[in-house]
């Protein structure tokens, strides 16, 4: 009898998968509206509803550095119909927000990386610096009155801004805003000397040159601001940061549900048409199995503990 429940069961849960989705599902981005991850949820979600044939509904719940909205993932029944857009944010949360109610890889389960994002380090045009050596020697000459600009505690961007700070050794006070538009704000208004922000979302403000670009932090240059040294060529060896997204599911998803998402996933990340629009952007596609991304993630984790780290020796 066991084993024809365990065959009844299993056949149920191919036949779940099989008619995966029936209803619309809900893309849950725990960050604000028009940044990166907003951006990319809802291309990938209109290409996911064409494919998949039910609408992919993107909702924004903000707060907390991602927490809020990725516990109300966390805690949504496991049945594919809740999925969490999510990005470096979470796994740098993993250390820096040890308060948090869940655990990601606990408590959601991955299904697939969608694309990574050079960053671009700006100042405003009244610093007295014109590459990356010269704010260096000018932060050293004043340690801890300059200050940088985040979209806020644990997102990529602050994690980068740490990261700059400890390979570069200068002292620079951190400034939170709620979402990086108004960081992006606070740095074009002077309110900030500089900002850490994404590549496709900061290049219109370099082109009307109300930001100076100093340098990028990926391993090679940007396609869309190729005049713009890396961060390492400028003389910081061994410094990169990106920012990527990726969806994961409640943990407990059913593994076919969790399969066909990552395989409608690859598909809409390798269309030519996603590719050009996103290299346009700066983003590179990521395709990767669920457990090629587990591992990659896990691997996240514990790249930024060591960076949440020495955050904490310097407070």
């Amino acid at each position: 009898m066991a084993l024809v429940a365990a065959l009844l069961i299993g056949t149920i849960t191919d036949l779940r998968a099989e008619d995966y989705p029936a209803r619309p599902v809900r893309i849950v981005v725990p960050f604000g509206p028009g940044g990166p991850a907003d951006v990319v949820a809802r291309q990938i979600g209109s290409i996911l509803q064409e494919n998949l044939g039910q609408p992919f509904v993107v909702e924004n719940r903000t707060g907390a550095g991602g927490v809020i909205g990725t516990l109300e993932v966390a805690k949504a029944p496991p049945d594919g119909y809740t999925l969490l857009m999510m990005s470096n944010t979470q796994t740098a949360n993993e250390s820096l927000v040890p308060q948090r109610k869940y655990e990601l890889m606990r408590d959601l389960t991955p299904i697939a990386p969608l694309n990574s994002s050079d960053l671009v380090i700006v100042i405003h045009p009244a610093v007295p610096a014109k590459t990356l050596q010269e704010f260096i020697a000018l932060a050293k000459s004043q340690p801890g009155k300059l200050n940088y600009a985040s979209s806020g505690q644990g997102t990529p961007y602050h994690m980068a801004g740490e990261l700059f700070k400890a390979m570069a050794g200068i002292d620079l006070v951190h400034v939170p805003y709620r979402n990086s538009g108004e960081a992006r704000s606070g740095v074009i208004g002077g309110q900030v000397q500089m900002m850490i922000d994404a590549v496709p979302a900061m290049a219109p403000n370099i082109a009307e040159n109300q930001v100076r670009a100093l340098a990028t932090t990926g391993t090679t240059r940007s396609n869309v601001l190729s005049a713009v040294p890396t961060v390492i060529e400028a003389g910081v060896g061994g410094y990169e940061a990106t920012i990527w997204l990726g969806l994961m599911a409640p943990a407990g998803t059913p593994k076919p549900i969790i399969d066909k998402l990552n395989k409608a996933v690859n598909a809409a990340i390798k269309r030519p048409d996603v590719e050009k629009l996103w290299a346009m952007q700066g983003a590179v596609p990521m395709a990767m199995t669920p457990e090629q991304f587990d591992k990659y993630l896990r691997d996240d984790i514990v790249k930024w503990a060591d960076v949440v780290k020495r955050l904490d020796k310097t407070q």
